[in-house]
């Protein structure tokens, strides 16, 4: 085979392999299957630690007047360590409300997940319903997004701020207005 025909061939493998590798790396960026850095701590779906003990957690849920939230004492499971606990939380906050408070969050939101990494940056993977079922406008936006960020942060010191995930992939908005595209901190201006 001629020389340059050899160099030919060569770049050509240079130039796919470089492709496949830059192609790889992006499909990685954009997986959020391990949403949190280094040091995250990943809690699927598990039972708490003691059953039948409780601790009470602050949840949030929607005021009298439909305009912000209304903060309620509630017993909540008990878990070990704050990953543990702050899938409990969410799971109460996600549960149905108790008569006669109504829950911010679209009917059938279930946990997927949830990570938290040592920054205190938590991801909190919602089920498709989170996006699918919201009644959308922007007030009702912002009560579903920090009821669940203010739980957290308000109940659990290591827990900094949350970026809301849907069907384990990041996404722009739950209905067209808050953007989610990064961790959100403590908002207690949208509580009464």
């Amino acid at each position: 085979m001629p020389r340059s025909t050899m160099l030919a061939l060569s770049v050509m493998v240079a130039i796919i392999g470089s492709v496949v590798i830059a192609w790889v790396t992006m499909a990685d960026r954009r997986r959020i299957a391990q949403p949190a850095a280094p040091g995250a701590v990943s809690t699927p779906a598990q039972p708490p630690a003691s059953p039948g003990r409780k601790i009470k957690a602050r949840l949030y849920y929607v005021s009298s007047d439909g305009t912000k939230l209304t903060a309620v004492d509630r017993e909540v499971a008990y878990a070990d360590g704050a990953a543990a606990q702050a899938q409990e939380i969410v799971s109460a906050q996600l549960a149905a409300a108790p008569a006669p408070l109504v829950s911010p969050i679209p009917p059938g939101t279930r946990l997927r997940a949830l990570y938290l990494n040592s920054k205190g940056e938590a991801y909190v993977d919602l089920s498709k319903e989170a996006s699918a079922a919201h009644t959308g406008g922007t007030q009702d936006e912002v009560l579903t997004i920090y009821s669940i960020v203010d739980a957290l942060t308000a109940n659990l010191p290591a827990v900094t701020s949350v970026q809301l995930l849907v069907d384990g992939k990041e996404v722009d908005t739950l209905a067209g207005h808050i953007d989610l595209r990064r961790p959100l901190g403590k908002n207690l201006d949208v509580v009464e």
